[in-house]
């Protein structure tokens, strides 16, 4: 599918952003220069520029964790991001319209080029070690033939006796190829060990906690169970044939029964939250990608009838951990009044005002409150509102991103929600209320994604360092 035409639209408005206020670029115009801060800043900003254009070109998008640290120069497939932040001078504000002129250049390119993935699924039945640079090659969904370097890279860190977790993330960032996303991401969440040689025991060991807490606390006569634990159980019941209604697989009952089990023995052992609707839909993605390690094919033709009863155990298990895993990072999100969610809802507002200030105001002078639509995205991840298949490629960037994703999370919505600047702009507020509950993102690929991931990496670029950063 061709990209989105107004998917450019806050890239420029992220780069021009508004020269003429000081507040949004951090700019002063009285601060003194000397050649050697001129020469710095030509350079940095020239090495912006080359990254930006690359991210639109479709190179690799390198993960956060790079703009804290020094890397070694990266090869053409991954364009490593400056550590960058708007700097004090005057010479900068010559440079927005330049910026522009480029990025649109860009954009039109990027569009014309198409989506050049090659959808094959490429299914490993060898071990790590044994993945050929012939199968690498072969590209997966959502990763593009210009990351077949990258790909090398992920399977050769794989392949290690030890996994150098900071140097996954920055590869894992950018999209895993589907055969490898098991394996990635167990490591990225620390459910398996770095260590090779300690990982098949510590699996082994987990799995059998899970069926072990199962038959503690899930196996059991309602007589057993408090008033409360019956009433959450069946709210669960109730709220696991809802889950991704739109996707058949998950109508199976025997998913659904997965569902409830992980998700009533996840709730039951963590009694400071308990189980939250919308908890059912972050399982989604860990049960597609560990059922994709046995099942072949599209997801619509899967059933989970083919596997033994103690290969679902496995998955369930692992299902069940990595949503723990998940979740350490964000329990105030799911606690009595989810804070945490409002906290991250008003840094939101805050940054679309400083990134896009007329659709800021346009939404406030309608009356619309971003809680009502973006609570949903922060409590469901944007599970429901992109679709289903392209719903592994962002958690890659999700879980790349370890303990700084719940922040990362305000970034990545706000180049969501500015994908319509234009539209939004021309709607009032039962208008967007109806938009923003259906927005068109129906027939997006994985292009339409990049793109929002590419701006918010460089609006988070842009931002993070600065002297104002969002507080919260």
């Amino acid at each position: 599918m061709g990209e989105n035409k107004h998917t450019g639209h806050g890239l420029c408005k992220a780069t021009t952003m508004k020269n003429s206020d000081t507040h949004h670029t951090q700019f002063d115009h009285n601060q003194p220069r000397n050649d050697s801060t001129s020469t710095t800043i030509d350079s940095r900003f020239n090495q912006t520029l080359k990254n930006v254009q690359g991210l639109l070109k479709g190179r690799s998008i390198p993960g956060k964790v790079l703009l804290t640290r020094r890397v070694e120069p990266a090869d053409e497939s991954s364009v490593p991001s400056p550590d960058y932040r708007r700097t004090q001078s005057a010479h900068e504000t010559g440079t927005s319209d330049r910026i522009n002129t480029l990025l649109d250049e860009d954009v039109q390119n990027t569009s014309k080029q198409g989506n050049t993935a090659n959808v094959g699924k490429l299914k490993s039945s060898t071990s790590d070690n044994e993945i050929t640079s012939k199968e690498v090659q072969r590209s997966t969904i959502g990763a593009r033939a210009t990351d077949s370097a990258r790909v090398m890279k992920l399977t050769k860190e794989l392949s290690g006796t030890t996994v150098i977790l900071e140097r996954l993330r920055e590869l894992a960032w950018s999209g895993v190829p589907p055969y490898m996303r098991p394996t990635t991401w167990r490591l990225l969440l620390g459910y398996a060990p770095p260590n090779s040689d300690r990982r098949e025991g510590v699996l082994r060991r987990k799995r059998l906690e899970y069926l072990e807490c199962v038959s503690q606390f899930y196996d059991l006569p309602d007589s057993e169970r408090s008033d409360d634990e019956i009433n959450m159980l069946r709210q669960i019941a109730v709220d696991c044939p809802r889950t991704v209604p739109d996707v058949t697989f998950f109508q199976q009952e025997q998913v659904q029964k997965s569902l409830e089990r992980i998700l009533y023995t996840w709730a039951i052992r963590h009694p400071a939250s308990g189980y939250v609707q919308g908890i059912n839909d972050l399982v989604t993605p860990f049960l597609v990608v560990f059922l994709s390690e046995y099942l072949e094919g599209s997801t619509e033709n899967w059933s989970v009838s083919t596997l033994s009863s103690q290969k679902i155990s496995e998955i369930e298990a692992d299902c069940y951990w990595c949503l723990s895993k998940l979740l350490e990072g964000m329990q105030d999100h799911y606690t009595f009044a989810q804070p945490g969610i409002q906290r991250l809802v008003f840094k939101l507002k805050e940054l679309v005002r400083r990134i896009d200030e007329p659709v800021s105001r346009h939404i406030e002078e309608q009356g619309l409150e971003f809680i009502q639509f973006a609570f949903r995205w922060f409590n469901c991840l944007l599970i429901r509102e992109i679709p289903f298949n392209l719903v592994t490629r962002l958690w890659d960037t999700y879980l790349a991103e370890g303990d700084a994703l719940p922040d990362f999370l305000v970034y990545i919505y706000a180049s969501f929600l500015l994908t319509w600047s234009d539209e939004l702009q021309k709607l009032d507020f039962q208008e967007m209320v109806m938009f923003l509950q259906h927005l068109p993102t129906q027939n997006w690929s994985h292009q339409e994604l990049e793109m929002v991931l590419s701006r918010a990496y460089m609006w988070h670029s842009m931002f993070n360092n600065s002297p104002s950063h969002l507080a919260g």
